[in-house]
């Protein structure tokens, strides 16, 4: 599991230090604070590890991640992902079960990361990005985008996520930890996802009924995603999965639902970390840590500074969730008028 993560200089986040991670861990932010920012930086360092030494990998832990880094935040260099105006070097560290993977570089870097030191084992399992659009119905065009055109558009959140889905579902029994999830997601779904090999398209299927993907909610594809990456053992018990924007297309109860299954899988061994501007993504995790006697750590932007907090001590004190309460009181106030 990941124990903690320490950021500086990289892009808008001058300086990040989040320790004590635990099963669930959530960014709070509002457009532009770099939410997603910080989930790509988690992802591409975790991604190097994984792709380290896997098969017949041959390349060096800082080629892969130099090359993770380009394709995920599509800079021209990396060395432009050192924060503007910033006197020292870009840096990570990332600790897995109290070792740690770390690099920095300049603004001058192009592809090649020079210092880095990494003291975590090879990992086996996958860890997966869950960006805020949906990814089943441009499926193949973000294949052909990437395999065929070599072309900048979609980043490898995407990439490697439709890869994942790729994978045929036909492996074997799928890891019984997960069972009564799936069953869950399944409800929520009110149907199953499939993928068509012969017409190469993503499928809902209700009943006897069969639906194009496109004419699909956008909330059923978010759910149907992970439930695919459960069903084809993408997804082990060691697995780590990033959500952006967990809330969008997804209406209140659902919201309580998807997170509900979070905690779920959580508690099988996947640890989350997700980034979210919604008050009722917020409000649920909280009654979750507090049910479950969970920490679930919580780190907010507030103008340039994060603050590190606690769901089990109680709401954090941030800009969203205090206009979110204004908001609501005003129409408590307004209904007894």
């Amino acid at each position: 599991m990941i124990n903690q993560i320490k950021l500086d200089n990289f892009g808008p986040l001058s300086k990040i230090n989040w320790p004590a991670l635990g099963r669930i861990n959530l960014v709070i932010g509002g457009n532009g604070s770099g939410k997603t920012f910080l989930l790509k930086a988690i992802y591409s360092s975790l991604r190097a590890l994984e792709d380290y030494k896997r098969g017949n990998e041959q390349r060096s832990a800082s080629e892969i991640l130099a090359d993770k880094l380009y394709w995920t935040y599509q800079a021209e260099k990396i060395g432009d992902l050192v924060s503007k105006g910033a006197d020292a070097p870009l840096s990570s560290t990332l600790s897995i079960d109290k070792k740690d993977f770390s690099y920095s570089f300049g603004r001058d870097t192009s592809k090649q990361i020079s210092s880095l030191e990494n003291h975590i084992p090879p990992r086996g399992s996958n860890s997966v990005f869950l960006p805020a659009k949906e990814v089943l119905s441009l499926h193949q065009v973000i294949l052909k985008s990437r395999e065929q055109d070599k072309a900048f558009g979609f980043d490898d959140t995407y990439f490697d996520l439709a890869k994942a889905l790729r994978i045929s579902p036909s492996m074997g029994k799928n890891f019984k930890e997960f069972a009564q999830s799936r069953k869950q997601l399944e409800k929520i779904l009110g149907g199953v996802v499939e993928y068509d090999e012969g017409s190469g398209r993503w499928l809902f299927v209700k009943g006897r009924h069969r639906f194009p993907i496109g004419v699909t909610a956008e909330g059923i594809k978010k759910i149907a995603i992970l439930d695919t990456l459960l069903g084809n053992r993408y997804l082990d018990t060691n697995s780590v999965v990033l959500i952006d924007e967990p809330e969008s297309a997804l209406h209140p109860t659902a919201i309580s639902q998807l997170l509900d299954i979070v905690a779920m899988l959580a508690e099988r061994g996947i640890q989350f970390f997700m980034a979210s501007h919604s008050y009722f993504v917020v409000k649920k995790l909280f009654l979750i840590a507090q049910e479950r006697d969970w920490s679930i750590p919580v780190i907010s932007a507030n103008g340039n500074d994060w603050a590190c907090d606690d769901l089990k001590s109680g709401m954090p004190d941030n800009p969203i969730i205090a206009e979110s309460i204004r908001l609501y009181r005003q129409e408590v106030e307004l209904a007894l008028k």
